[in-house]
């Protein structure tokens, strides 16, 4: 099916719908918003995917109930075309694919390539429309994975199909990991004083349904759009701060020198010349350390500065009220390699 996006009306109507990175808890959540918007939707997952490649065919077909689940290689351009478009005609791409662990082979091959994949056989299905979820910290490139988000996205822009770009902030899962520490009684671990750094974080639900209104909100059409949740930007302090008052606890808090990060990044590159698999753990380190300094805000091209007002905001989920649920007892998230600590 093709045509518009929108009726006259502005009524959002039925697309075809293939999307990338499924499994992922920002993927699951995607397609479930693309399903209640009343949209067909084609998962292309791996044969075994998830955390840990936990997931198999009858996990995902009861993970993805009213979708399609189709077994699909994204790094094989035939498997693309055979196993996924399967020469038919699709609406719209949604990507929520990425690198795993952002090193500069697995995201060259993931962020880049695999994409650059899927651009090509969207092309031929007559996809008119490619939702991309990228990263609000590529603004600032120093990191492999950066570079190649930033590739594609380049490719994406000249490729000539309709394109929304969506860059969100810090996500609730990377933010998650010290709950179970401080409630363990430990204290919180921050670099510096734990005011380095400030995001505006945005939940799984709240930015899957930024990313699947994109379709047929027009506002978003060939944009690159930087999103956070609400309220106002929070720094790692104040997330130790709300963690320990929700506990009823003083706030303890253990600060690591950022130096540190920079010394077991060089001393890890300085060994992965003899041993390879130490490189990998270089660029980890380096990863680390960009988290640990860099704010995930949009950053004010003119001042080198980053600006929270500047920051769009969506949805009503906030951190504290995700931190309230976990206390309560409600399940963690799948962290994988998206943690901070």
């Amino acid at each position: 099916m093709g045509g518009d996006n929108v009726t006259n009306a502005g009524a959002v109507m039925r697309q075809r719908v293939c999307v990338l990175g499924a499994t992922g808890t920002i993927g699951r959540a995607t397609v479930a918003a693309l399903l209640r918007r009343g949209h067909e939707v084609v998962c292309f997952v791996r044969a075994r995917a998830g955390v840990g490649s936990a997931l198999g065919q009858a996990d995902m077909a009861q993970l993805f109930e009213g979708a399609t689940v189709r077994l699909v290689n994204p790094a094989d351009p035939r498997s693309l075309a055979r196993d996924g478009f399967s020469g038919e005609r699709f609406d719209a791409v949604v990507s929520c694919m990425a690198s795993r662990t952002g090193t500069p082979r697995d995201a060259w091959a993931i962020d880049h390539q695999a994409h650059l994949n899927a651009l090509a056989a969207a092309q031929a299905a007559g996809v008119q429309h490619f939702v991309l979820l990228s990263a609000i910290c590529v603004q600032k490139p120093l990191l492999a994975f950066q570079h190649a988000k930033l590739a594609f996205e380049a490719a994406l822009i000249a490729s000539g199909l309709r394109y929304s770009i969506v860059r969100p902030t810090a996500f609730f899962k990377s933010l998650s990991g010290q709950i179970a520490r401080v409630q363990r009684g430990r204290p919180f671990l921050i670099f510096g004083d734990g005011r380095l750094t400030a995001c505006k974080p945005i939940s799984d639900d709240d930015l899957a349904d930024y990313i699947a209104a994109c379709l047929d909100d027009d506002s978003r059409w060939n944009r690159i759009l930087p999103i956070g949740g609400p309220g106002e930007a929070i720094t790692p302090r104040q997330q130790g701060e709300a963690l320990f008052a929700m506990l009823g606890r003083e706030p303890k808090f253990k600060s690591a020198p950022v130096r540190l990060l920079d010394v077991i990044a060089a001393c890890l590159a300085a060994l992965g010349r003899v041993v390879p698999g130490l490189a990998e753990k270089a660029e980890l380190a380096r990863i680390g350390r960009y988290y640990a300094t860099e704010s995930m805000l949009v950053l004010d091209p003119q001042t080198g500065r980053y600006d929270a007002a500047a920051t769009p905001s969506t949805g009503t989920q906030t951190l504290f009220d995700f931190y309230r649920a976990i206390l309560a007892g409600d399940a963690a998230p799948e962290r994988g390699d998206h943690a901070v600590f």
